[in-house]
């Protein structure tokens, strides 16, 4: 697409910005591809529309505050960018805008209350758990509470499980065959801690031996998709000096930090850690990835299931990873595998999505939930937190007593059954 972009009046995002939107033929396979257009039918709200709205923007014929709204709508999903033939980079897009539009669009006190909430819980655990335990107290209140902050009430579990924690080094049974460290993410630690314990029993299981850096902090996702660069820097900067050089992967098991993860060398271009950033981005690998590189050294024992496989989007679209998950599941024996329908969908969890725009949150997560009680499965599996969190919570609110796990969850059952 040609434009009018003055990459440099932008700062160091400016010419991937420039690039992306450059690449846009503006042909129109990303529309089928796009959940928000499905629930929304407006071509401003595809990432066609989207781009060609960052685009005038950029060039100086559009205001922020006629854009604005839409690029909020947009899930991040990623979904657009494996339909798109053209190759146009959307996340090389969309979240620098946000960025950009960070310090030029005004939003109401009542939105930047939330998002502050959300910014000084989420990223750190203990804050995050001391504010689901008050925020109980919360939900007696919510008539009395405005409307735009009783989304991040009605998300606050019943319950959390017990705090749980990790040996710096977990050393491998068995004969070594590998040396990784673990991003333990923030908000999992708090709502399904067990996903890491599961992984850590695995990788061990499988010969590797895993560390824990106590350094490290949130993956900087949270920050980077909603637009807070200074944040998301700081986060990367930290993650950047607390994992080890002398390990073979760095390993994720919430695709949402694995792909902020990815996009280290985006946020912080410009800087002097740049260079630092792109070295440290492709040491970093899904879990299931690295397990399927290595390959099992024992297989799992005996779980006869009926498992039904939710792809996450920043899992297949972000980081294209789709069939290692499956095939660690297929490994299980007397496990039934079902995929769903529309599984290129997102769920609608998408990080803050379902406190910033709780509506299409909901529809898009009952839809998932509807998909998957369809496919008669007894479990969905899942790679992210977030993704677990939505199809646990509308799926009850179905009456289905179908069970979300996470995939590694899965598999450290199957070997603890042998």
């Amino acid at each position: 697409m040609l434009h009018r972009i003055s990459a440099e009046e932008h700062g160091p995002l400016g010419q991937p910005m420039a690039d992306a939107v450059k690449t846009c033929v503006h042909c129109g396979f990303c529309l089928a591809a796009c959940p928000t257009y499905r629930e929304l039918g407006e071509e401003m709200d595809t990432p066609r529309g989207r781009i060609v709205l960052m685009k005038q923007v950029l060039e100086g014929d559009l205001s922020w505050e006629q854009a604005q709204p839409h690029v909020d709508q947009c899930l991040g999903c990623l979904a657009c960018e494996p339909a798109c033939p053209s190759g146009v980079p959307y996340r090389d897009l969309l979240s620098p805008f946000r960025a950009l539009a960070k310090s030029h669009f005004h939003r109401s006190p009542l939105e930047h209350l939330r998002h502050f909430l959300a910014a000084q819980t989420i990223p750190y655990p203990e804050r995050f758990r001391l504010a689901a335990l008050t925020g109980r107290i919360g939900k007696l209140l919510r008539p009395l509470m405005p409307k735009g902050l009783r989304p991040m009430i009605d998300l606050i579990p019943d319950e959390l499980p017990p705090a749980e924690h990790w040996p710096a080094i977990t050393h491998a049974q068995g004969p070594h065959r590998a040396r990784v460290a673990l991003l333990t993410s923030c908000a999992q630690q708090v709502l399904e801690p067990d996903i890491n314990t599961a992984t850590i029993e695995v990788l061990s299981r499988n010969g590797v031996d895993v560390i824990v850096p106590r350094g490290q902090g949130c993956c900087g996702g949270l920050a980077w998709h909603t637009g807070d660069l200074a944040s998301a820097q700081a986060f990367a900067k930290r993650n950047l000096a607390a994992f080890p050089d002398d390990v073979d992967a760095i390993i994720t098991n919430a695709a949402g930090c694995g792909s902020a993860m990815h996009e280290y060398h985006l946020i912080l271009k410009g800087t002097r850690y740049e260079d630092r950033a792109d070295a440290f981005r492709k040491r970093v690998v899904d879990v299931s990835v690295f397990l399927s590189r290595l390959g099992l050294s024992e297989l799992p024992g005996a779980a006869p299931a009926r498992i039904a496989y939710h792809d996450a989007c920043h899992l297949a679209n972000a980081q294209n990873v789709r069939s290692e998950p499956r095939e660690l599941l297929k490994s299980i024996e007397g496990v039934e595998l079902f995929e769903l329908a529309d599984a290129h969908l997102c769920c609608g969890s998408a990080g803050t999505y379902n406190i910033d725009q709780p509506e299409i949150a909901a529809s898009l997560g009952e839809q998932k939930a509807r998909a998957v009680m369809a496919t008669g499965a007894d479990i969905v599996a899942t790679g992210n937190i977030g993704c677990l969190t939505q199809l646990r919570n509308h799926l009850q609110r179905l009456g289905s007593p179908i069970r979300v796990r996470h995939t590694l969850q899965i598999v450290r059952d199957a070997y603890a059954s042998r």
